[in-house]
């Protein structure tokens, strides 16, 4: 698929979940917030549950860029662990190394954090990370690869080229942005996530199948 297909699918995506993917999908949207489709400007006849919670699961695991097999797990793995499930899940998916690389501005969107540490750019606590999928544990250092940091989208990074389109930086998060490092210095809290999503419809998802 060309860079231009994959970006035209991205923005129909955002359209049809009602959250924007990424920066080019966010201004598209400000000017049709509604459904791609003949029928995207009419009123959405009344969905069932099942189509809700649907919805909710699928807008989650495309703000993190990942298979339904990953989210399934992450999933396992949160309904283990002490306190509630929806959160716990997304505070998971939080501390994931490209979603981290993508909070502390080192990159533009998922998939370009996702690429950063595809292509071994990324270090965690110096030693070389190319799973997306890494768990990154409090405490621990992410930085760009010093062969890596003069690269042009790095450089952008540096200089703070992404903060007009990304959030805040979370108070999780403790980055040195001009040198292309960050610490995760505690446990994500869902409320400070900067992902849209009822968890706990995505919970109902699961448990109901």
């Amino acid at each position: 698929m060309s860079t231009t297909s994959r970006t035209r699918a991205k923005t129909r995506l955002s359209r049809a979940l009602g959250v924007a993917l990424t920066p080019k999908a966010a201004r598209i949207m400000e000017k049709r917030p509604y459904a791609p489709g003949q029928h995207g400007r009419t009123k959405r006849r009344q969905d069932s549950d099942y189509a809700v919670r649907l919805r909710e699961k699928q807008r989650l695991r495309a703000q993190y860029g990942i298979r339904e097999a990953q989210l399934k797990i992450v999933f396992a793995e949160a309904r283990k662990s002490k306190g509630l499930t929806g959160e716990n899940l997304v505070e998971l998916l939080e501390m994931r190394l490209d979603a981290l690389v993508l909070r502390a501005g080192f990159a533009r969107t998922t998939a370009q954090a996702r690429q950063a540490v595809v292509h071994r750019h990324i270090l965690v606590d110096g030693k070389l990370v190319d799973r997306p999928s890494f768990r990154v544990k409090p405490g621990q250092v992410i930085h760009v690869k010093e062969r890596s940091e003069s690269m042009e989208p790095f450089q952008v990074a540096a200089a703070g080229g992404h903060a007009e389109v990304l959030p805040p930086v979370p108070g999780y998060l403790e980055v040195e942005l001009d040198k292309l490092q960050a610490r995760l210095v505690r446990r994500p809290k869902r409320a400070e996530v900067p992902v849209t999503a009822e968890v706990q419809l995505v919970v109902e998802y699961y448990a109901a199948r």
